[in-house]
């Protein structure tokens, strides 16, 4: 009996250790793991130089074709971001896994790297401190005259290290370590010139201006440029007594590339030299600024009056300088995608400034399309939600239907680009334009970057300010008899951001306007995606016959050199 119970208590106490033991085991396994919770990226700072502010990153990529910066996308290759306040020389940076500071996108956190080869590479985008008018004092991305933060891994002076071969084990405690000992080179300077806006050599027939705007200076505190690119017609230098419309022809950063590419080799420069051309004269902005390679030419809370800086300042220099006919008839506008909205845009808000536009494939004119979101009605930007499901909205599509990233994805992108609407993309400037300043100062989120749980407050204000189908249907009968004849608008049906949705609702609107009717023109085209469907040559014959057919004024005769 007492060799029984010896027994008992003996396999108790075994037991009970063996327990002990698979606990002990467990809780070391456990640890080990979150001990080696993927690689550390340690990025070292310049040895010389700072304080350094801006956006620190490490790249992984398994292409060794380029450098891993330069293959970032929306569907590119994964990176993790995190922010720099004051970073000392030769200080060191870690990114790495349950860091809240660290935003990665495709992969959120480092230990989800899948084991392998990998090509790494750390990056840093530069922050300065702009005061503006309004009282907010904002970090920034720096202007160097290479688009804004829009094109972020071409930005003259960012830092970047040499590229690594690594071999990545997300299972093992890992620190790589990356210096920043490269930039990109920033551009020789001549004596007066400044990097923001770029400097561009003139041609023959092409010329480039950059002044200091004076609104935008007051605006963000320190000295601001716009600039233009100016396409000249074949007979400027010929017919020195001639007088010329213009086509402002918005869009994105242009950088040194001339108005519709000419001298490109392509179609257009053997009619552009042709007697068949119409002589006008081309003008494409230059406008980067701290959020976006265009200011989507409006008057914004955030980016300050570029609307007003372009019509009071910019243009009037041009007409100064170039034999460009200072009247609102001779000004017409035209652009596609972004520039189609700021075409459109341009238009509504100085309705006599400008003589006619012709916007193609537009962002949305109309926000209960804003793409595919309704953000008036819809609860959430992200998901389309059922009771039992929720089902993330498509951002981008190919022609055939198939879906290529959703607005969630998008969004996520540009979140671990830069916080604070400073990641240069598309929804970051929608913001920055669309958003009242909100209460740090940098534009109000419209729905939380995170969740996409839409704000409604902040939906009322885009709707009161830059909703242009709203503004158009309040105002018509103020600005409906300036605009009477001027609006085309042409896009695909199956446009790639669906934006076709939006034409569809102006489209409607125009339609239906009575006292006076708009006489203008809304075109779609059955499976075509983000197009206009028209050439420039084609554009700028339509141009030519609309001035002519409306326009009394005997200057129009220099649009035809017969």
């Amino acid at each position: 009996m007492f060799i029984g119970k010896s027994l008992k208590s003996f396999g108790r106490k075994m037991l009970t250790a063996t327990m002990s033991l698979a606990v002990l085991l467990a809780a070391l396994t456990l640890s080990a793991a979150a001990a080696a919770a993927g690689p550390t990226f340690e990025i070292a700072l310049p040895g010389a130089g700072g304080p350094f502010t801006g956006r620190v990153f490490a790249i992984i990529t398994q292409d060794p074709d380029g450098e891993p910066c330069g293959q970032i996308d929306v569907t590119g290759v994964p990176f993790w971001g995190k922010d720099v306040t004051g970073g000392e020389a030769g200080s060191k940076i870690t990114i790495s896994s349950g860091d809240a500071a660290v935003k990665g996108y495709p992969l959120s956190s480092p230990e989800q790297i899948p084991a392998g080869e990998y090509y790494v590479q750390a990056f840093f985008t530069h922050y300065e401190v702009y005061n503006r008018a309004d009282g907010h004092s904002l970090l920034l991305p720096t202007l160097a005259g290479a688009g804004g933060p829009q094109n972020m891994w071409a930005t003259p002076g960012s830092l970047k290290s040499p590229v690594q071969k690594v071999q990545i084990d997300p299972a093992q405690s890992q620190t790589i370590e990356l210096s920043l000992t490269e930039s990109i080179p920033m551009p020789e300077l001549k004596e007066g010139e400044v990097a923001q806006q770029g400097n561009y050599p003139d041609t023959d027939l092409v010329k480039y201006i950059k002044i200091q705007s004076k609104l935008l200076t007051e605006f963000w505190g320190k000295p601001m440029y716009i600039g233009a690119n100016i396409l000249l017609p074949k007979s400027y230098a010929s017919n020195p007594d001639a007088y010329y419309p213009v086509w402002y022809q918005q869009g994105h950063w242009p950088g040194g590339r001339a108005p519709l590419s000419f001298g490109r080799g392509r179609a257009l420069d053997a009619f552009w030299m042709s007697d068949e051309a119409p002589q006008m004269i081309v003008v494409e902005f230059r406008d980067e600024n701290p959020f976006y390679g265009t200011s989507y030419s409006v008057n914004s809370a955030n980016l300050g009056p570029y609307g007003d800086a372009i019509t009071q300042e910019l243009i009037p220099y041009i007409e100064a300088n170039f034999r460009a006919i200072p009247e609102g008839w001779a000004r017409l506008l035209s652009g596609g995608s972004t520039g189609g909205w700021e075409a459109l845009a341009l238009q509504v808000w100085y309705p006599d400034y400008f003589g006619g536009t012709w916007p193609l494939c537009p962002d949305s004119g109309d926000f209960t399309y804003f793409q595919l979101i309704n953000i008036y009605e819809d609860a959430n930007a992200y998901f389309t939600e059922y009771d039992w499901l929720k089902v993330e909205r498509p951002s981008a599509r190919k022609v055939d239907g198939n879906i290529q990233f959703t607005v969630k994805q998008e969004n996520d992108w540009e979140n671990a680009m830069g916080l604070l609407n400073r990641a240069g993309g598309q929804w970051s400037i929608w913001e920055a334009v669309y958003s009242p300043v909100g209460a740090d100062g940098y534009p109000a989120d419209i729905w939380d970057p995170v969740t996409g749980v839409i704000d409604k407050q902040v939906a009322e204000s885009w709707k009161q300010n830059f909703d242009i189908r709203v503004k158009l249907e309040k105002e018509w009968p103020t600005i409906g008899p300036k605009l009477v004849g001027k609006i085309h608008i042409r896009g695909g049906e199956m446009d790639s951001y669906y934006l076709n949705n939006g034409i569809y609702q102006l489209e409607k609107f125009f339609n239906a306007t009575t006292d006076p009717a708009y006489g203008g023109y809304v075109k779609t085209f059955p499976r075509l995606g983000h197009t206009g469907n028209i050439a420039n040559e084609e554009l700028l014959v339509e141009m030519a016959e609309y001035l002519k057919a409306n326009v009394t004024d005997p200057r129009v005769k220099s649009l035809d050199l017969k």
